[in-house]
């Protein structure tokens, strides 16, 4: 039997930032001044669709990685800004959850996003408020990845299978992340939490069939490997780069 450990929510959240760069959430006021909430990045439409990141932070963030990346298509882009950002809601609630034992309220609302920074995603939380770590599904499935789903796929064109792939890969490697930071800081209650609550969470119908049971593998492609320089992620359902077809006529 395992006793676990936990310890209150701090104002700060200091703790997080000891498991990596992509469970660090900063409290506050961010110092560059207001930053779009992630609940205006899900709320604006095609129409909203302008180059500020204040107008249309979604919009805003694809062109700015298809741009530094050189991606060939918007939904090469869009596949890794979707990515990037929900390996970081997951990082931050699941670390939170396995090691504190509660999470801070992630609603979209308090959630400030800078779509203009660099990798990983820049996010501010307004206000941290205690849940108990049984809502990370809501706080990370339904009130984030879902909507986000909703508008790539609407904008886009993206497919939901590639979208929740992306999700449930994301949650994936957060796990092993902690599995690895728990292994080498002797917390083997942090991840046993984290295995158990991973396991859980792909369990929900959005998530259970992008991995394979057993490897985690990968059953969709997020279009990395279509990058320049790109190449294969260590799930992906691929064993060789597709090869790329003929231009035509």
């Amino acid at each position: 039997m395992v006793l676990l450990l936990f310890v209150d929510l701090d104002p700060r959240l200091t703790a997080l930032g000891a498991l990596g760069g992509f469970s660090v959430l900063r409290t506050g006021v961010p110092p560059r001044g207001p930053l779009p909430t992630l609940r205006e990045a899900y709320a604006a439409t095609s129409e909203d669709a302008r180059e500020d990141v204040y107008e249309d932070p979604v919009t805003f963030r694809v062109r700015k990685i298809t741009q530094s990346l050189r991606a060939p298509e918007a939904r090469v882009a869009v596949s890794v800004a979707q990515q990037a950002l929900a390996a970081r809601l997951w990082s931050v609630a699941l670390g939170a959850a396995a090691l504190y034992g509660q999470v801070p309220d992630l609603a979209p609302e308090l959630l400030h996003w800078d779509p203009d920074g660099s990798a990983p995603e820049d996010l501010w939380l307004a206000e941290v408020r205690p849940l108990p770590h049984t809502a990370v599904g809501r706080l990370v499935l339904d009130a984030h990845l879902a909507p986000l789903a909703a508008v790539l796929h609407s904008r886009y064109h993206v497919s939901p299978g590639l979208l929740w792939g992306n999700a449930g890969s994301a949650l994936a490697g957060a796990a092993r992340q902690l599995d690895r930071w728990a292994l080498a800081h002797g917390r083997s209650d942090v991840g046993e939490r984290a295995r158990s609550l991973a396991a859980g969470l792909l369990a929900d119908p959005r998530l259970a069939a992008t991995l394979a049971p057993g490897t985690l593998r990968r059953r969709s492609c997020c279009l990395y490997y279509r990058l320049p320089g790109g190449g294969l992620c260590g799930d992906c359902c691929f064993d060789r780069p597709p090869r790329k077809k003929p231009a035509g006529p």
